[in-house]
């Protein structure tokens, strides 16, 4: 018959599994079934890896106190070795619980350690080399070194009660788990550190989502803004300076109409007066910090308040998953948009306008619709005429922008008849998701 694994041997203490031999058999069988019950044992503490690796020392503890009916179970690291590894010792005893030196939060100080288990502990945290290289067995004692990747780190060492025996095939068991212990111990350490990188960066993404969302407000705050300023020039250089020179031209007719005429030029004198003031008041207001814009559809109906006559009627539409977009592709939409409703009150003369923004999972779309008197066909030859620098349709710049701003973002500009019956504007700009091919 083959020779019996050695290993085996130790374990059961049997070289022979005749059945001759009963009595040894009955021995061995119940010492196979104790180290059965540890291995099991261990088992059920290495598992918890993903529980921290103070858990997991306390799960080593434990599963070695109770094989051995320990009075007195340490484990320890040598220090400068395993150095981000935490705890560094941890004893567990009988009748006082988890004890440490250090601040564990499953522990708390020991009050009456053995001097033995002192003197132990000490050791190995300075790396005494006669009691970290190799295995001590006695019939109460039992201490194995803990490696890890070829090299001593610490050692784990338990004390029985007089009336317990230590066994044989305990020594295996002990350097079956301090062998696994310092690798979960490891894996532990690097899961929890894994977690808690982790942790961070979701609080560092969700603050740069926070800080993107708030720029985003500021960008379109600050290009309502500028609308708003732009409309204003408007009104005071070319709306406000037409009101006042037709006051003055009426003043100078004073003395040139009947008596009849006189009460009525009066009173248009006083209408010139009127709607300057109120002219005032609108620049006043127009130049006015307002709230910041909350979202893309806030600001688009903001928009269309401040291009569109009070007689026009709009609605903004928001189509599709919305989602934060970038700077520059929301500066471009608005300011878009924003032209296309002044094209469409200034030159179109609209009483209908529907703006709609549909987000799609590669591409966000801008449509402006209008009933107004613009004619596609031409505006799409003036376009091109200013985009290739015909300085007769400088004034029409606004159209050769539009197309401009989607084409440095990738996109494109269309523009068609609409189904109001004037001109519709379509811009597509390349946003794909995240994680989107």
């Amino acid at each position: 018959m083959a020779p019996t694994d050695p290993n085996l041997a130790s374990l059961v203490g049997l070289s022979s599994v005749k059945r001759g031999h009963y009595v040894q058999y009955r021995g061995a069988e119940a010492r196979l079934d104790r180290v059965m019950v540890a291995l099991e044992g261990i088992s059920k503490a290495l598992v918890q890896t993903d529980q921290g690796p103070e858990r997991l020392v306390v799960a080593v503890l434990e599963t070695v106190r109770e094989h051995l009916g320990a009075e007195w179970v340490l484990f320890a690291l040598a220090d400068g070795h395993l150095e981000q590894a935490s705890p560094r010792h941890l004893i567990a005893a009988r009748d006082e619980g988890i004890l440490s030196f250090e601040t564990v939060g499953v522990a708390h100080l020991p009050t009456d350690l053995p001097v033995d288990v002192l003197n132990r502990l000490i050791d190995v945290l300075r790396g005494e080399r006669t009691v970290l290289h190799v295995p001590i067995v006695s019939a109460q004692h039992l201490h194995v070194p803990i490696e890890y990747r070829g090299r001593v780190v610490g050692g784990l060492s338990a004390w029985t009660p007089p009336e317990v025996t230590v066994d044989p095939s305990d020594l295996v068991v002990l350097q079956i788990l301090a062998g696994q212990a310092a690798v979960a111990m490891v894996n532990s350490e690097l899961l929890s550190e894994t977690r808690r990188r982790a942790a961070e960066l979701a609080e560092r993404n969700h603050e740069l989502e926070q800080a993107q969302r708030e720029l985003s407000a500021a960008n379109r705050t600050a290009l309502l803004y500028k609308e708003r300023s732009r409309i204003a020039r408007e009104l005071h250089d070319s709306v406000g300076q037409s009101v006042l020179s037709a006051g003055l031209q009426m003043e100078l007719c004073r003395g040139e109409v009947s008596a009849s005429g006189e009460e009525h030029l009066t009173k248009a004198v006083g209408l010139t007066r009127d709607a300057m003031i109120q002219l005032r008041n609108a620049i006043y207001t127009l130049n006015a910090a307002g709230d910041p814009s909350h979202s893309v559809g806030d600001t688009l109906d903001q928009l269309c308040e401040l291009h569109l006559p009070d007689h026009a009627q709009s609605s903004v539409v928001i189509r599709g998953r919305t989602r934060e977009l970038s700077s520059d592709v929301q500066h471009a939409l608005l300011r878009i948009a924003g032209e296309s409703l002044f094209n469409a009150a200034r030159h179109a003369h609209a009483g209908q306008v529907a703006v709609v923004l549909s987000y799609g999972e590669q591409l966000v779309t801008l449509t402006v619709d209008d009933d107004g008197t613009g004619d596609p066909e031409d505006l799409r030859d003036r376009t091109r005429a200013a985009v290739t620098g015909d300085l007769d349709e400088g004034r029409r710049r606004g159209l050769a922008n539009m197309a401009t701003r989607a084409t440095e973002l990738g996109g494109t500009l269309r523009i068609r008849r609409s189904r109001l019956g004037g001109v519709r504007i379509v811009a597509e700009v390349p946003t794909p998701l995240r994680g989107s091919p």
